[in-house]
């Protein structure tokens, strides 16, 4: 996991186009519509609800712009780290029904595209959970050596006794199970990554 960014872009803003290479890019909108284009021929809409992973590989360009003139977009934008270098790039973009999440882990992202996930050029599985006050889950790594990242969205999560309020995160390593409790309702991001 290189980057985790929570990003504000005012309305008719955005990020002109730019290049990458080799990086795997995540983009969750919270808030707001995006308006992505691409080098490989894209050229699309991003919502709430939905999930983008573009796979930069040999090297892409593209632009990211608030599709509202109106309201703000917010969004978080994720990099990992590609198992493999140089594949040829490729574009995910997918919406996840909300009652698929409620008090259980939604995988939207894994490495072969299982449940109906986007897939990854890494061992990284990615989930969204919507956890009403008081319900509990129990996360178990899907690869003996990831790591676990946790970034509390909106509410109040208590992870093994610490207690993680809205935009907190916390990394988690040496474990085969942890058990993830919301003490009010709470939207969720667990990201399960190989440890460098």
């Amino acid at each position: 996991l290189r980057v985790i960014n929570d990003d504000y872009i005012a309305p008719a803003q955005g990020f002109g186009t730019h290049p990458h290479q080799d990086m795997e890019i995540i983009t969750v909108p919270l808030k707001g519509t995006l308006r992505h284009k691409d080098t490989m021929g894209n050229e699309t809409i991003i919502r709430h609800g939905e999930v983008q992973l573009m796979s930069a590989g040999t090297g892409v360009y593209h632009s990211e712009y608030n599709h509202s003139k109106d309201e703000a977009v917010n969004m978080l934008q994720i990099w990992v780290l590609p198992k493999k270098k140089r594949i040829e790039p490729r574009y995910g973009q997918k919406k996840f029904a909300r009652e698929d999440r409620l008090n259980k882990l939604q995988m939207v992202i894994s490495p072969d595209g299982r449940d109906g996930s986007i897939e990854i050029n890494q061992d990284s599985f990615f989930y969204l959970s919507d956890l009403s006050s008081g319900n509990t889950i129990d996360y178990k790594l899907n690869f003996k050596n990831n790591g676990l990242y946790a970034f509390v969205i909106e509410g109040e999560l208590e992870v093994d006794g610490k207690v993680l309020n809205a935009r907190d995160a916390l990394g988690i390593e040496n474990f085969d199970q942890v058990s993830l409790k919301a003490n009010k309702d709470t939207q969720l991001l667990l990201i399960e990554v190989p440890e460098v």
